[in-house]
């Protein structure tokens, strides 16, 4: 073989060697990566809300007693969150129908509006907190007409008074969230019919309640 034919071999030779190696650098030798996986992410209770609730008020602890009067009505709110801590505000409107007999008398509460704040802590679609605020309640005083079975309306008033409770919710699919409630409402010094003149009772009530959120 002639030196030309020789140099010839040799240059496509090393040609092809070099793509070879090229070739091999290029390969992907790793070990393939597993499959990606989205974890669920944690339920966030930040935002606002509104809905309903039901339930029933006493003027004594236990709102399950004879004296008992239905209370329903609706909330609005907003939560904010950071890590499992929940905080929040709600405004509540309720009608209650309660009557309570005082010295001479009696007096109904009607209509009750309330500002709360809440806290708590968020266990992922559990939510339980303690809540307190002020209330508005609107009250009515009714004593006995002599000699009758009738009632003659006393002094009406708005009494504002306060409230404490606590309560736990849970959160659905869908935004919707489920809750049950207590609260214990102070009003002091409430205008009541005793004895032909206006006087002040401390009237205090009981409210258990149910309750739904709608999340947005």
């Amino acid at each position: 073989m002639s030196i030309t034919k020789r140099k010839i071999v040799f240059v496509i030779v090393s040609t092809l060697m070099a793509r070879g190696a090229s070739a091999a650098d290029l390969a992907d030798h790793s070990v393939p990566s597993a499959p990606s996986y989205d974890a669920p992410g944690i339920f966030s209770w930040a935002g606002a809300y509104a809905g309903l609730h039901g339930g029933v008020a006493a003027p004594k602890f236990n709102p399950f007693n004879n004296d008992r009067a239905p209370a329903v009505g609706a909330q609005v709110g907003y939560n904010f969150q950071a890590g499992p801590g929940v905080f929040g505000a709600e405004l509540e409107g309720s009608y209650l129908n309660n009557e309570v007999r005082v010295p001479g008398g009696k007096v109904e509460s009607r209509f009750r509006g309330a500002a709360k704040a809440k806290a708590g802590l968020g266990l992922d679609r559990t939510f339980i907190y303690g809540t307190a605020g002020v209330t508005t309640t609107e009250f009515e005083g009714r004593r006995p007409v002599f000699g009758s079975d009738k009632w003659k309306s006393g002094p009406e008033s708005w009494k504002q008074g306060y409230l404490f409770g606590g309560g736990v919710e849970h959160a659905f699919p869908g935004g919707v969230s489920a809750k049950i409630e207590y609260n214990y409402v102070i009003n002091n010094a409430v205008p009541t019919p005793s004895g032909g003149i206006n006087s002040g009772s401390d009237l205090n009530d009981s409210v258990i309640k149910a309750g739904i959120n709608f999340r947005f």
